[in-house]
């Protein structure tokens, strides 16, 4: 699976979770106990997750890659000490 889908399926989850919380948002005072558990428990913290993974996912990725491509090799001595040698 490409990233690009894989954006895609985060994207659409992101967007179709957020249906309900607008339904909660502008639903009858008297209907919103019908909808609470549901709204708090499952549909805000995916939405959240999501979000964040859209944001900051590449972050997460680096973190738990293997073989991250930013690390610096480490210093054998000091990069002056060559120049005054």
């Amino acid at each position: 699976m490409s990233n690009a889908t894989k954006r895609s399926i985060v994207r659409w989850i992101h967007i179709v979770l957020a249906i309900p919380i607008i339904g909660y948002i502008y639903s009858p005072f008297d209907q919103i106990p019908n909808y609470a558990p549901a709204t708090r428990f499952v549909f805000v913290p995916v939405l959240v997750l999501s979000g964040l993974w859209m944001w900051k996912g590449h972050v997460v990725r680096r973190l738990f890659s293997k073989g991250s491509p930013n690390q610096m090799p480490p210093r054998r001595g000091f990069p002056l000490q060559k120049l005054h040698s």
